[in-house]
């Protein structure tokens, strides 16, 4: 992880962490991000904390630091606590997490990992577990956070670590 941001804002601050970052230097397609971001959160199928399940394993496959360190109010006002988040590990298998948290991370894993080789039996829990509209939602879910939590590791500029800070989805 660099601490050297390659790019960064030099903008007044607005007081939204998103729109301060490198992201706010394109205004024009920020807003449009930010309102997909919220539409993912508030508008589809999947509960805000199990998008937040599934938003952690990535920031943590990535070892994106930022997304590692935030949590977003909703998700915790749905019930996931610190406890439940620290089982967002790679022994999450022997973990309290329920059995549909636990294929949230499955998933997340196979679609970083090789989207294409889902193996016929984690196929078939899906399918028992989650609808057909519920699957599409996570797979966008994970593409959009994968997508800004890579982008923010090869914009670069995190420090090696950052304490766990609570944010609002962003307006």
């Amino acid at each position: 992880m660099t601490s050297q941001a390659r790019v960064t804002n030099s903008h007044a601050p607005t007081g939204n962490i998103i729109r301060d970052s490198a992201l706010g230097l394109v205004p024009e397609t920020l807003g449009n991000y930010m309102d997909l971001n919220r539409q993912l959160w508030e508008g589809g199928p999947l509960s805000p904390a199990e998008i937040e399940i599934a938003r952690i394993r990535n920031a943590r496959k990535v070892n994106c630091v930022f997304c590692k360190s935030v949590r977003y109010d909703i998700a915790q006002e749905d019930g996931l606590s610190e406890d439940r988040v620290q089982m967002i590990d790679d022994d999450y298998e022997q973990s309290n997490l329920t059995d549909r948290e636990k294929l949230i991370l499955a998933f997340t894993d196979q679609y970083l990992n090789d989207p294409a080789g889902l193996d016929s039996a984690l196929k078939e829990r899906l399918r028992q577990v989650f609808t057909p509209q519920e699957l599409v939602h996570l797979s966008m879910v994970v593409a959009f956070f994968n997508g800004f939590s890579r982008c923010a590791v090869a914009i670069g500029g995190m420090p090696d670590e950052l304490p766990v800070m609570t944010i609002s989805v962003p307006q």
